[in-house]
């Protein structure tokens, strides 16, 4: 009855039900986007190319991050993967090109600038990814027949139309995520990708379903103990998005005069700092980084670039993991120092006549946040990186369905756990903020604020 009652709050809200309106209105033009196949392909014959897929694999992990439009041939084919290439490229650049970090100094005006350069290596990137996914379709099984402008000999009219609408759509899924951000509940982009791997979802358990029920694969109880691990981890990913490190503060005390002298004391008494501050982008870069090698191997034909690519391709092999729990940790570092500014926390903290217990205001408690952040970022990096790599042992162990394994952890559900609680926790804002007190343990609804 309470979440009844605090869904009926969300609506009751006109700026965060507007919100709500535009960002479903928005996925739901993506969405659609992810079905229209590129014009000069015949879809009808594309059904034993989208089944390759189903196994799971980096191409069901391609897959599942476009919500299956990599293998529908889709407008949206390139998916958001290209933006988040640029934004990994540029967010390392600032750490060496001076000129990023100019701008990433002067506030609101810099991020602008800093977003219009992401934007063009973007359109970069596509210019290189669409030519070779177009040209990669007939080897990963698309037949000859299906590209019917190619059979009727109109072959550079289609490679050239093909590659400006697989460019265009990836800009216009760009755009998207960042008008779910501004007009939207926010975390665009990150919601488009959580969107297209929940659409795969469904279809990946019940595959997972039918192969245990046939004779001698398994049988009900087997699948039981899927869903139970499943819901353990999700509550273990659940437990690291929320867990916090609180540093408590004191504030001097002041008097203010309005008639009346009254003490005055400062409302939070405590830091919270987030055991994974870094959320889910962390997973996304390394995940962006993954793709690189195998797709650099296989432009050589030589054995040790074939090596590469098939232990680059396995994501449930030794090797990938364990170059993609090192990535995740490295990257989970690096996010956290640039998005957890503990000098500007510190002359919060001072300017607002605050103070760490023990600790002198000013540099000695930028030094001591950055310890404590350094100190909890570790154990949760290495949860995080443990629980990217969760699918591979349920493979290797339990045996489960690649393309359902990938929900138990991995970049997928990770996403989709970090996405959520993310998305939860802005509509919290707007209800405790604009509207209702009634989230809270104590206090009753008051009237809406207009």
């Amino acid at each position: 009855m309470k979440f009844i009652e605090t869904i009926k709050n969300v609506f009751k809200i006109e700026e965060l039900r507007n919100r709500i309106v535009v960002t479903l209105g928005l996925l739901l033009v993506y969405r659609f986007g992810a079905q229209v196949t590129l014009p000069g392909i015949d879809a009808s014959k594309l059904a034993e190319f989208a089944g390759k897929f189903d196994a799971g694999g980096i191409g069901g992990l391609l897959n599942a991050f476009t919500g299956g439009a990599f293998a529908n041939a889709s407008v949206f084919a390139l998916g958001i993967m290209p933006y988040i290439s640029a934004s990994i490229v540029v967010q390392l650049m600032q750490i060496a090109v001076p000129y990023l970090q100019k701008l990433q100094k002067e506030g609101e005006s810099g991020r602008k600038k800093i977003n219009q350069i992401t934007r063009w290596l973007t359109i970069g990137i596509c210019l290189v990814q669409a030519p070779s996914y177009l040209a990669g379709l007939p080897a990963l099984g698309v037949p000859d027949s299906a590209f019917v402008m190619v059979q009727q000999g109109m072959g550079t009219m289609f490679y050239v139309s093909s590659v400006i609408i697989l460019v265009t759509g990836c800009v216009f899924a760009m755009w998207l995520g960042e008008k779910i951000t501004d007009k939207g509940i926010g975390n665009g982009i990150s919601i488009l990708i959580m969107v297209g791997i929940i659409a795969t979802l469904p279809q990946s358990f019940i595959q997972s379903v039918a192969a245990r029920l046939q004779p001698g694969a398994g049988d009900v109880i087997m699948i039981l103990i899927e869903v139970v691990i499943w819901f353990i981890i999700i509550l273990a990913s659940v437990m690291l998005v929320m867990a916090v490190r609180k540093i408590p503060v004191q504030y001097a005390r002041r008097t203010a005069s309005g008639g009346y002298e009254k003490n005055i004391f400062g409302a939070r008494q405590f830091i919270p700092l987030k055991l994974n501050a870094s959320g889910v982008m962390p997973i996304i870069f390394a995940q962006a980084i993954m793709f690189v090698p195998s797709a650099v191997a296989s432009l050589s034909d030589s054995e040790f670039a074939k090596g590469i690519q098939a232990t680059f391709s396995d994501i449930f092999g030794l090797w990938y993991n364990v170059v993609f729990a090192i990535l995740i940790i490295i990257f989970t570092y690096f996010y956290t120092a640039i998005t957890v500014p503990t000098n500007k926390m510190a002359d919060d903290l001072k300017r607002s006549g605050g103070f760490i217990p023990g600790i002198k205001p000013g540099t000695d408690t930028a030094e001591f946040l950055d310890r404590v952040m350094s100190q909890i970022t570790l154990p949760g990096s290495l949860f995080l990186a443990l629980i990217a790599v969760a699918p591979a042992f349920v493979v290797k162990l339990m045996g489960v369905q690649q393309g359902w394994a990938l929900f138990f952890g991995g970049t997928s559900l990770l996403i989709m756990v970090g996405v959520a609680i993310d998305t939860m926790q802005q509509i919290n804002s707007y209800l405790l903020n604009r509207h209702y007190d009634g989230l809270m343990k104590s206090g009753k609804n008051r009237k809406a604020v207009a």
